[in-house]
């Protein structure tokens, strides 16, 4: 699956789980992902906390695992 086939989301974080997957509170919907910090994330050490604003890529075969692709403001 190529970076294109991914849904991107919008929502807020609404808690760190362990081992570094968070709790995502999606817009669309309102249900909850559980995602981790995308590679590009990680390398330039972006953080994110619970209540920041981000967008997920989520599969469009299990939309309740993805990855945070980007820290709004």
């Amino acid at each position: 699956m190529s970076r294109g086939d991914l849904l991107e989301l919008e929502g807020t974080i609404v808690d760190a789980l362990g081992g570094g997957q968070y709790a995502i509170k999606v817009d669309q919907g309102g249900s909850i992902v559980r995602a981790q910090l995308s590679g590009r994330m990680r390398r330039f050490h972006i953080r994110v906390l619970p209540g920041d604003r981000v967008r997920v890529a989520v599969s469009p075969y299990d939309p309740t695992h993805g990855l945070i692709v980007f820290r709004g403001r």
